[in-house]
Parts: C-alpha cells; sequence; structure tokens
C-alpha cells in the first residue's frame, strides 16, 4: 500500500496579500467587515457634509463638523494609502476611476487648510465620497447612470 499524498500545503500569505484580500476583495469576513466598516463611515462623513452646509448648524457646531471632517479626512487617507501599498498594480488603481474619486475625495480638506477663498470651494468635491458607495455594493455598472 501507497501512503496517501499529503494534503497541499497553501502557501502562507504576505501581508500585503491579506491585505489587498481584506480591502479588495469582500468575500471573507474580514472584506465584508472592512466593506461595513467603510460604507458606515462615508454615509456618516456625506452627513456631516450635508448639516454642515445648513448655516444654523454650522454656526452651532462648526467645531464639532471641522473634528468630525478631519476624522474622516484621515481615515480615508489612511484607506487610500493601505490601497496603493497592497494593490498589485498601485499606479494602476492611482490612475483609475476609483483611485481618482478616493483621492479627489479626501483632497479638499488638505487644499481647504491652505484657508483662501477659492479652496474653500473645493469642499464640494467632497462630496464625490458617495461615489466611493458604488464600488462597496459592486455596482459600478450602474455610475453611467449616476
Amino acid at each position: 500500500m501507497s501512503d496517501p499524498k499529503p494534503a497541499q500545503e497553501k502557501k502562507p500569505q504576505t501581508w500585503r496579500e491579506q491585505m489587498y484580500e481584506i480591502i479588495f476583495e469582500a468575500d471573507t469576513p474580514a472584506g465584508k467587515l472592512f466593506d461595513v466598516v467603510l460604507l458606515i463611515a462615508i454615509l456618516v462623513s456625506i452627513l456631516v457634509i450635508m448639516l454642515e452646509s445648513v448655516k444654523s448648524f454650522d454656526a452651532k457646531y462648526d467645531r464639532q463638523f471641522s473634528i468630525a471632517e478631519w476624522f474622516f479626512t484621515i481615515l480615508f487617507t489612511i484607506e487610500y494609502v493601505a490601497r496603493i501599498i497592497c494593490a498589485r498594480r498601485p499606479l494602476r488603481y492611482i490612475f483609475s476611476f476609483y483611485g481618482v474619486v478616493d483621492l479627489f475625495s479626501i483632497l479638499p480638506t488638505y487644499l481647504i487648510f491652505m484657508e483662501s477663498d477659492e479652496m474653500q470651494r473645493l469642499g464640494v468635491i467632497r462630496a464625490l465620497r458617495l461615489l466611493r458607495v458604488f464600488r462597496i455594493f459592486k455596482l459600478g455598472h450602474m455610475l453611467t447612470g449616476a
């Protein structure tokens, strides 16, 4: 009798491969959790942007809105950098539709920091974060209609 062949051992993943699986693929529990947390952060940040546009709310909660905006900008910056680090082809991601949307959704907050009137108008671009929801729901084919 011959010995049965040992089950093929799965090659251990590198940390970049593990990150890629979590960030870019939603078919694992960690990937689903990442997407849910990201979706909640995007929706709450959009809510903050909407409330901030109401003058009475902005006058009363300006400091809280500013803190929330920086929190979300830093969070989304970390996510953007993590996507670049773990992407198999970083430049392809950076110049992809979603890569550009991700960059444009965080860039205005950094530019607003310069405090010029022209830069303040760029704050509207922060609403691009809403487009990121399409990625989570894998509704890219619906972007043309949006």
